[in-house]
């Protein structure tokens, strides 16, 4: 939030009137994120410095080495829809295409390329990846302890209805 307001970027959705935009936005989050970190909450600072690791690699080796396809075409023939594909790139590939970016650019895009290897890369990832997942079962270890010592204990003269609900099936069948 504080990036965004000192770079004087502001929320707002897509396009109006479309408050399902953002399903468009987010497409890649399976395919490229929850594939490497699941579906599960990371809050501790410690997660956060390695998922801070695990996305400057994930971010080489997904937009340098993984290709996707991207939709030219959609037409629809009565119920039908046909849609047309171009050839699978990377998004490396798409900027040395584009003659909207600079030259200079894609020189340091291409110096970058030549450093990279998708196997170290790769194995990188699943190293972090792991680090994440123990640091993760060691944090849910911690609040495992944390609850058994706070365990509820309820006094020895607890009624056994209360406020008309019932507790005890023979109090019920009275």
């Amino acid at each position: 939030m504080n990036y965004c307001e000192k770079e004087h970027i502001t929320f707002t959705r897509a396009r109006p009137y479309r408050k399902n935009d953002n399903c468009f936005v987010e497409q890649k989050n399976y395919s490229v994120v929850r594939r490497e970190v699941r579906y599960v909450r990371y809050d501790t600072d410690g997660e956060l410095k390695i998922m801070d690791k695990l996305y400057s690699v994930l971010r080489l080796y997904t937009n340098f080495f993984l290709p996707s396809m991207k939709l030219r075409e959609k037409t629809r023939i009565g119920s039908k829809v046909m849609k047309k594909y171009d050839k699978p790139k990377t998004p490396y590939e798409r900027i040395l295409e584009s003659e909207k970016v600079s030259e200079e650019v894609k020189e340091k895009l291409r110096r970058t390329y030549e450093t990279l290897n998708p196997l170290l890369l790769k194995r990188q990832i699943d190293k972090i990846t792991q680090e994440l997942s123990r640091a993760y079962d060691k944090k849910m270890k911690e609040r495992a302890k944390k609850t058994q010592k706070t365990d509820v204990k309820l006094p020895n003269d607890f009624p056994l209805s209360q406020n008309n609900f019932v507790y005890n099936l023979n109090e019920a069948t009275k």
